[in-house]
């Protein structure tokens, strides 16, 4: 990209607020109402003005035009980078604090406004997660052949779109990189946040997005496991259960194979929640559920000053371990399971456990596990190999790196 680029930036400010409070999406007032009375606060201006300083350390002439307030301008602020802005909210700061509800209460009509109103720059940026990549789509499908390329910055809960980079500094990476005459199609799912919040996942394709071509900074759409028989899942629970210890307490996150994990202990786990359990006592059988679905804040009272330990799957075609669907594991519950009172972190790799079936690496290609807790520096110390377990005393050596690292232009 040329420094007289034009880069527009749309920020969905309440992006990814249900993921540390459990709800596991932030679609909703009442749901986003609910996530700050559990204590989340708002991460994506945060993500994208992560996004912006990559932009403009690579590459410094560009110009940012952005939406008034939470919805961009004050990310590219935080970033030190001067803005044009574009007059569209229906909900602008004013708004926002006389109707008693959080200045960053946005809606998706504010959205598809800003995009609409950005639709001349030669590359535009959002924040948020696959709900707001929906909006996005609707609003570049009515701009037709005056729609620019776009690229997500990933902020939500989930992010199951093919249309996000894998961190906010490779989205960074990629938009000083941008080439108008590379750009290829990225998927955009939807998923009924109601339906996943009873356990039901059914993501369906919505549409496409056309990105900037650069595959290995893209995250990929998440794969499904229906391939997968349930005796591996069976059998990566069962090895799981051999190592575990009575007295520590297992922090299992979502899916299907650490909800394997719950049934082999004889416990009712939930599938898309995070979970807290412990083996029952040398001699005894089974386990015991110490609390189950939590929120950040009680898990990261359940692990403090208490021997811990992560168990964690692989989110299927794209590699994330931290930071898609499990937020509840935070950078301060991260720091506490794996320092656990020692501050060298000696012993760290003992108490993270990884689990994937041997299909699920092999669908990666090569390419690596990743972290993004949002504590960049946290994620670069889990990185090099780590153990993950593939069946019954099966498991196998992966690199794993942190997302921010992943891509580097």
């Amino acid at each position: 990209m040329t420094g007289a680029a034009v880069v527009g930036l749309v920020v969905n400010p309440v992006a990814g607020l249900g993921g540390a409070a459990g709800l596991k999406g932030s679609d909703g007032v009442e749901v986003q109402r609910a996530a700050l009375a559990r204590g989340a606060t708002p991460r994506a201006g945060e993500r994208a003005a992560r996004a912006v300083r990559t932009l403009m350390a690579r590459c410094p002439g560009t110009r940012v035009v952005t939406a008034p307030g939470p919805m961009g301008e004050d990310s590219a602020r935080a970033s030190g980078v001067p803005c044009g802005l574009v007059r569209t909210l229906s909900v602008d700061r004013s708004a926002g604090a006389s109707s008693g509800w959080s200045a960053a209460g946005t809606s998706a009509e504010d959205t598809r406004r800003a995009v609409a109103a950005l639709a001349g720059v030669d590359l535009l940026l959002f924040a948020g997660g696959d709900g707001t990549a929906r909006d996005v789509l609707d609003a570049v499908r009515a701009l037709g052949g005056q729609a620019p390329p776009v690229l997500g910055v990933p902020a939500g809960v989930k992010v199951y779109s093919g249309c996000f980079a894998v961190s906010p500094a490779a989205a960074g990476f990629v938009a000083a990189e941008f080439d108008p005459a590379r750009t290829a199609e990225a998927e955009v799912v939807d998923l009924d946040e109601d339906a996943y919040r009873r356990g039901l996942v059914s993501p369906r394709l919505y549409g496409s997005l056309r990105v900037p071509a650069v595959r290995a900074a893209l995250s990929g759409r998440k794969a499904g496991s229906s391939g997968v028989a349930p005796a591996t899942a069976e059998g990566v629970a069962r090895e799981v259960v051999a190592r575990m210890w009575p007295g520590v307490r297992y922090v299992l996150g979502p899916g299907a194979t650490t909800r394997a994990v719950g049934r082999a202990l004889g416990l009712a786990t939930t599938l898309l929640g995070v979970d807290v359990v412990e083996r029952a006592p040398e001699g005894g059988r089974g386990g015991r559920l110490v609390a189950a679905d939590v929120a950040e804040t009680e898990l990261f009272g359940l692990v403090s000053g208490k021997e811990s330990v992560l168990v964690l799957s692989v989110i299927g075609g794209q590699g994330f371990v931290l930071g898609r669907g499990n937020q509840q594991v935070s950078p301060r519950v991260l720091d506490a399971v794996l320092n656990g009172g020692q501050k060298d972190g000696s012993g760290s790799s003992e108490r993270l456990l990884v689990l994937a079936t041997q299909q699920k690496l092999a669908a990666l290609k090569g390419r690596p596990l990743l972290a993004d807790s949002g504590d960049e520096d946290l994620d670069k110390k889990l990185g090099g190999h780590v153990q993950v377990i593939t069946g019954y005393r099966e498991s196998t050596i992966y690199r794993i790196c942190a997302a921010s690292e992943e891509f580097d232009g």
